[in-house]
């Protein structure tokens, strides 16, 4: 055989075509995956099912689009999902969490998506995950889900009308467009199960970084591990947008050693080389008394209507809106008497935040207690929304996993 027809040969062999479902979850979106539908390749953890999830979000991209992909070219749409029945007692199904590097060859699996944890529990039902005498004909349905990455429990009660899941209502969630129907996401204990919730055992410390200064941080690993300043020690305000923080480069510069020399700090890594490929965690955001300001949107957050303002960042980037997870992280400490974000929000017991992000508002509750450890949160509530956008097969080249 010539070197042209081993060519062309090449050329004309079939791509893959892997059941998926294209769902968005919370403000963020992803591609979900029933793990039986995955080639056996990549039924796996390891190198080919990164290889697969890579190539289907269209990563590693040097151009940061992923034109040749399902991302979207930010951190809220390069996502991905493997869902599976659970053997975990007392639970319906794991979920598995990959946030795919836009311009990096890497899955980091090491946290959760706290707005793609609302989408669980309806994909479960969909892909018939869920026994049917489970959902009724009308009312809701507790989708108890293991959350692989970071090993805790979350339930999620799925509305129902007529046996069907309920996507579309009157819930509007500020970072989405359009309204939907409302899902009550509970993360139960959603604190590190490793070790406290604050692993330095402080509600502040003082965080040197290098070439940029020492800040009074509150660290804590409670749904995903962040780090919190107050926005006053960085010259913000808390009432910033995206571009005000995206379009500088010595300011994502200047977050990015401090993530590094947080995780650290933190023991989430031993060398801060490692902060390289461990992009998703922690997440670092900076937190101010509430003020007025307009959102993204142009809609006006009245002083009045919050209790703190806070801005986060993701994957290296401003988040549009905020990380579920995050949020979780946000009630969690706003919730603990004499953390920054607990200052922040007027100090004190509290059971609720309504705290301002660039797109809106969010309220979220959680319970916390003293314990051995310092401090437990029992739970943590929020609402959020789901809609799936497309569902089918999606395809990738047949050599992926060469």
């Amino acid at each position: 055989m010539t070197n042209l027809s081993s060519q062309l040969q090449f050329k004309s062999q079939p791509q893959l075509k892997v059941p998926a479902t294209y769902i968005r979850g919370g403000t963020s979106k992803g591609v979900f995956f029933n793990l039986a539908d995955l080639p056996p390749e990549a039924q796996v953890a390891g190198e080919s099912r990164d290889k697969l999830l890579m190539r289907v979000i269209g990563s590693p991209d040097p151009y940061a689009k992923q034109i040749d992909g399902m991302g979207g070219a930010t951190s809220s749409t390069s996502k991905t999902v493997i869902v599976s029945k659970s053997d975990k007692a007392d639970h319906d199904v794991d979920y598995l969490f990959g946030q795919v590097s836009i311009d990096k060859p890497f899955v980091d699996w090491s946290g959760n998506c706290g707005n793609l944890s609302a989408a669980v529990g309806p994909f479960a039902i969909h892909a018939g995950l869920i026994a049917k005498e489970r959902i009724p004909q009308n009312g809701s349905v507790t989708v108890r889900v293991w959350q692989v990455n970071i090993e805790k429990t979350i339930e999620i009660h799925v509305p129902v009308v007529n046996g069907f899941v309920q996507e579309t209502g009157d819930f509007e969630l500020d970072g989405v467009t359009f309204p939907a129907a409302e899902i009550q996401v509970d993360f139960m204990d959603p604190a590190d199960g490793d070790g406290a919730m604050f692993p330095t055992g402080n509600l502040i410390d003082d965080l040197e970084v290098p070439d940029v200064g020492t800040f009074n941080a509150t660290m804590i690993n409670a749904g995903i591990p962040t780090i919190f300043i107050d926005a006053d020690a960085l010259g913000y305000t808390g009432t910033e947008l995206q571009e005000d923080i995206n379009s500088d480069e010595k300011a994502l510069a200047m977050f990015e050693r401090i993530r590094a020399h947080g995780a650290l700090k933190m023991g989430l890594i031993t060398s801060l080389e490692e902060a390289e490929t461990r992009q998703h965690t922690p997440k670092v955001a900076f937190v101010a008394k509430p003020n007025t300001y307009l959102s993204s949107s142009g809609k006006a957050v009245n002083e009045e209507d919050v209790d703190v303002l806070v801005r986060a960042l993701s994957m290296g980037k401003l988040h549009h809106a905020m990380m579920g997870t995050a949020a979780v992280a946000i009630a969690s400490a706003a919730c603990v008497p004499g953390t920054l974000v607990n200052l922040a929000a007027g100090g004190g017991n509290k059971e609720s935040v309504t705290f301002g992000h660039p797109s809106g508002t969010l309220r979220v509750g959680a319970r916390a207690k003293p314990a051995p450890q310092g401090w437990q949160v029992e739970k943590v509530m929020m609402s959020r929304s789901a809609r799936i956008l497309m569902e089918g097969f999606v395809r990738v080249p047949s050599d992926v996993f060469v």
